[in-house]
């Protein structure tokens, strides 16, 4: 179970361990305040690896000590729930080393994790629950960096449904609405990352779309923030589910509001569904260069 330092990942973990399963959990941070939750909450049985999905002797010596102390039974279940994501703001003024930074841990690592684990998960005919997102399945407005290596892991992960099948291993994807976890709502982290993105930003860029088209963003983002859900209960029953029930869904969808957005996605005209996501989650004023203000200063 990856990504356990705080919101879905802790909560699953506790959950699975109170039912009675041997858990093995990775954090970021052994010390972490999540980290010593776990230890504080949770039965002997459940055993705390500390792993960075970007680092590949890290994923590799939580290889080695799951396939050591699972080699006799095979293991029943991988939950892939790590993430990761520091940026909001359109794709052009994204760096492209945010985009890397969400593939490396969204996408390799799952998929370096995932083809590790296959041989143990094969002889036990287990299950593989990945955590993805709706935004890799929409374009959302300021996720492209996010949306795009979700997009990527849940085409992945429907992939290794359909060629695990012959092996008996069930494939399941779950796509949340939002939830409260982690910094994804603490302002301060988000202001941060907004101050540093300007920093950042090429003058040229900067000029184009005005430091008041980031701060706009930035300002809705946290609003949204504030309807964020603190009950995770929903998301860890559907991985559970995924993981136990005798014919698991491919595709699990806790949270509200997602049923309309997917009908929205699924059968309405391109341009309603993208006024739709502005309504719903970040709706981007017009960028400095296209205000009319900015025309009639240029003329004078």
């Amino acid at each position: 179970l990856s990504g356990c330092d705080s919101g879905f990942g802790q909560a699953t973990a506790q959950h699975l361990d109170i039912m009675g399963f041997q858990v093995f959990a990775s954090v970021l941070d052994l010390q972490s305040p999540g980290a010593q939750e776990l230890r504080r909450s949770c039965s002997p049985r459940l055993t705390l690896l500390q792993m960075d999905l970007t680092k590949t002797d890290d994923i590799q010596r939580v290889l080695q000590h799951i396939q050591a102390h699972t080699n006799s039974t095979g293991l029943w279940g991988l939950v892939n729930n790590a993430g990761f994501n520091d940026t909001i703001a359109d794709a052009e003024l994204s760096p492209l080393g945010k985009f890397r930074a969400c593939m490396e841990v969204n996408f390799f690592g799952s998929l370096e994790l995932t083809k590790g684990l296959l041989p143990l998960l094969r002889a036990a005919g287990g299950r593989i629950v990945t955590v993805s997102s709706p935004a890799g399945d929409m374009p959302f407005p300021c996720l492209a960096a996010y949306g795009a290596s979700k997009a990527a892991l849940s085409l992945l992960m429907d992939t290794f449904r359909s060629e695990l099948q012959p092996w008996g291993i069930k494939v399941s994807l779950i796509l949340p609405g939002y939830y409260k976890t982690g910094t994804t709502c603490d302002p301060a982290f988000w202001n941060l990352q907004k101050q540093q993105l300007l920093a950042s930003l090429p003058q040229e860029l900067l000029q184009a779309y005005g430091e008041d088209y980031v701060e706009e963003i930035n300002q809705q983002f946290i609003q949204f923030m504030k309807v964020a859900v603190e009950d995770l209960s929903a998301v860890v029953n559907s991985i559970t589910d995924g993981l136990l029930a005798a014919n698991p869904a491919v595709r699990y969808y806790p949270g509200q509001g997602l049923g309309i957005m997917y009908f929205i996605h699924r059968y309405l005209p391109y341009f309603v569904r993208d006024l739709f996501l502005k309504g719903f989650f970040i709706n981007p004023k017009l960028p400095r260069a296209l205000r009319r203000e900015h025309h009639n200063d240029a003329k004078k």
